[in-house]
């Protein structure tokens, strides 16, 4: 089952414009409001394809390392150091936000907590064993168990003290 987003879309699909020939995304924000988020196009679109095929994807991603199914027990449960992961998605824009602030965090807390994210629509089977139906997500984890949980877009204060009662503990 894939995760659904813990807010409305911000942004509409992308759309072809036949008369200037360019990608147009439209949103449903006010302008000037800005996210940092940066596209681009997989495939150049020519006028004479029907259907015009794109493939959008959204630069900018987090440095936090990914943690997949196959290194959850190693990177995760069998750490000595408690352990951040934000459980995300690729199409949630929320998550972008998210990732922002781990990537501080992960700089902040270097050598006392390990950051990471993993993608909840491929690897299902973990957001399942740890309930995961929204994201962004952010459990903390201390010799081997879930100690805190984040549901949501947070400020990063929340998330610092979130850290600091698991560290404590």
């Amino acid at each position: 089952m894939a995760a659904s987003c813990c807010s409305n879309a911000l942004f509409s699909l992308p759309r072809y414009s036949h008369r200037r020939n360019e990608i147009v995304f439209a949103s449903q924000l006010q302008p000037g409001h800005r996210f940092g988020l940066s596209f681009r196009v997989e495939r150049k679109l020519s006028p004479q394809t029907s259907g015009y095929p794109l493939r959008v994807s959204c630069l900018g991603d987090t440095k936090a390392p990914i943690v997949t199914g196959k290194s959850w027990d190693k990177l995760i449960l069998q750490s000595d150091t408690p352990v951040l992961v934000e459980f995300y998605a690729s199409w949630c824009g929320p998550c972008r936000m998210v990732h922002r602030v781990i990537d501080e965090i992960a700089t902040d807390y270097s050598g006392i907590l390990k950051c990471f994210v993993l993608d909840a629509d491929k690897e299902a089977q973990i957001s399942e064993d740890y309930d995961i139906k929204a994201v962004p997500v952010v459990l903390l984890f201390k010799n081997g168990e879930k100690r805190e949980s984040i549901v949501g877009t947070m400020p990063k204060d929340f998330y610092v003290s979130a850290i600091e009662r698991v560290l404590a503990s």
